[in-house]
């Protein structure tokens, strides 16, 4: 279908504005760039929130975490923010956990893990699992209930949730769901020659000059593009993996790498649904109050959290 009404008028509104040169870019002054902008909406109202520090790989890492309501041992989603591995962090993803705090009515624990090019990879992928490992080891200190943790994540932050999930398999530590939103899941060349990447390698949003330049900044070597941790969609064994839910957006150069780990998860046994959101590009549910699309896909993404929740207690009575 053609581009949603408001996803074109976004485009059009980012297009006027000068474009980044990929080529001479630092990430610091893109990151400056970022915090200038005005943000969206802020996301819906919940009970409380706080900022702590956890365990990270290498060191404390801050987080906040998101509480729904005053109810004990509530479930946990563990969120890792988008943004190429690069930039973003607990303020720019807060309307997004706060949406989902609500919707799900679980606690939402948003880590703030390293960033490239000053902690290349492996860093965000090593902290994505000393974080989960952290959140499990202290669910009750959290209220939370240690049989109901799934991981979520947009973007590079879908990356590192099934990395997580795929690197913690056996450990003990049973996550309950996954939640992908637009994931990117491939940093190989490979990825490039997707018909998506292709299609939508400029004008919407996300180009591919920008992935490239991601990549260029996560991967201080470029054969670790090759590794499970940096490229999940190349891991071989997908065997007993948490249910996945994997939104996609049709205008995104990242779209096929999404649903392709979503077809894979179910080609090894494992329950995943993948749903493509029409007319839509990368990182469209960031965008609340501009783009009503944002809301219905997290309404979509909270009832999976929800679902798996339910699904979870009913296996632990």
């Amino acid at each position: 279908m053609p581009l949603d009404p408001q996803a074109r008028a976004m485009l059009d509104a980012m297009a006027a504005m000068p474009s980044p040169d990929f080529s001479t870019l630092r990430a610091a002054d893109y990151r400056a760039a970022l915090a200038a902008m005005p943000g969206f909406a802020p996301g819906d109202a919940i009970a409380a929130q706080h900022d702590l520090t956890l365990d990270g790989a290498a060191g404390p890492l801050r987080a906040r975490l998101y509480r729904p309501d005053d109810s004990a041992a509530l479930p946990l989603v563990i969120y890792f923010h988008g943004g190429g591995f690069v930039l973003c962090g607990l303020d720019s993803h807060d309307n997004i956990c706060r949406s989902l705090t609500r919707r799900s009515g679980a606690l939402v624990l948003s880590v703030d893990y390293r960033l490239a090019p000053e902690a290349p990879f492996p860093a965000a992928a090593e902290d994505a699992v000393a974080a989960v490992r952290w959140a499990a080891a202290h669910a009750a200190q959290l209220g939370a209930d240690p049989t109901r943790i799934a991981v979520a994540g947009d973007s590079a932050g879908g990356n590192l949730a099934a990395v997580a999930c795929q690197q913690l398999r056996g450990s003990g530590i049973a996550l309950c769901h996954q939640l992908l939103l637009y994931p990117y899941l491939d940093c190989t060349e490979a990825a490039t020659s997707s018909a998506s990447y292709r299609e939508c390698a400029t004008g919407y949003f996300l180009s591919a000059a920008e992935l490239d330049w991601y990549r260029g900044q996560y991967l201080a070597n470029p054969a670790d593009a090759a590794d499970v941790r940096a490229s999940p969609l190349h891991q071989r064994d997908l065997h007993g993996l948490p249910p996945a839910t994997v939104i996609t957006a049709e205008f995104d150069p990242l779209r096929d790498q999404g649903e392709a780990y979503g077809e894979a998860l179910q080609r090894a046994g494992n329950s995943a649904t993948v749903r493509r959101w029409p007319g839509q590009f990368h990182g469209f549910a960031s965008m609340q109050g501009v783009i009503d699309s944002a809301s219905d896909a997290l309404d979509a993404a909270a009832a999976a959290l929800r679902q798996a929740f339910s699904r979870s207690r009913q296996e632990a009575a």
